[in-house]
């Protein structure tokens, strides 16, 4: 059984790509891109364990009661993970879920990698991110994107570059549950100015069995 080190989780968000979405944001990741948005995330330690299936069968239950159109994978690198990331990818697209990735790797350097579960991973993906974020180019005009670096590959017809919500302002989403409190949005240091991210993030998820 494969697990995952997860950081975070949305069932159901409006801010981390087109329509609603299941955000997985995965813990860990080899790059250390200066100002960085998630630097909790960076340490392959700390997270929660889950399996592969346990993720799925969240994102099906999502799917279910809010009629998400898709998954947006996030880190942490995902390409770090891509053992686990593969299969949840593989299993949204055959349920007719879209599939979104952040990488702060570039398409290119990615498709020079020998591992098999990369070029797996690139299959699966409708729509890519890509390239480290760079704080000193911060992105004003495409919504979902963090930098003016960074590059967005739509890997299949599923979504179109001419959609007009490539253009709305970028959102930011807060939860709070009782003593705990979520962030996501893009990027939320810049959104909220003084607001500084609690350093532990709890997931919203089900109980282990």
């Amino acid at each position: 059984m494969i697990e995952a080190r997860i950081a975070q989780i949305v069932p159901c968000t409006e801010a981390e790509g087109p329509f609603q979405r299941m955000a997985i944001w995965f813990q860990g990741c080899p790059l250390r891109c200066a100002g960085c948005c998630n630097p909790e995330f960076l340490p392959f330690s700390g997270g929660e364990l889950w399996s592969v299936q346990d993720l799925i069968s969240l994102m099906l239950e999502s799917q279910k009661k809010n009629q998400i159109e898709g998954i947006s994978l996030l880190g942490g690198e995902p390409f770090a993970h891509a053992q686990a990331a593969v299969q949840i990818a593989q299993a949204a697209q055959k349920n007719h879920l879209g599939v979104m990735v952040y990488s702060g790797y570039t398409l290119e350097q990615l498709q020079a990698r020998p591992e098999p579960e990369i070029h797996e991973l690139l299959a699966a993906i409708d729509l890519l991110v890509d390239g480290p974020y760079d704080r000193t180019l911060p992105e004003t005009e495409r919504r979902w994107i963090g930098s003016q670096n960074q590059r967005v590959h739509f890997l299949t017809p599923r979504y179109d570059p001419a959609d007009p919500c490539w253009r709305l302002r970028n959102t930011l989403e807060i939860r709070v549950r009782g003593n705990e409190i979520s962030v996501n949005g893009f990027p939320a240091q810049q959104a909220l100015g003084l607001w500084k991210r609690p350093k532990t993030l709890k997931s919203e998820k089900r109980p282990r069995e």
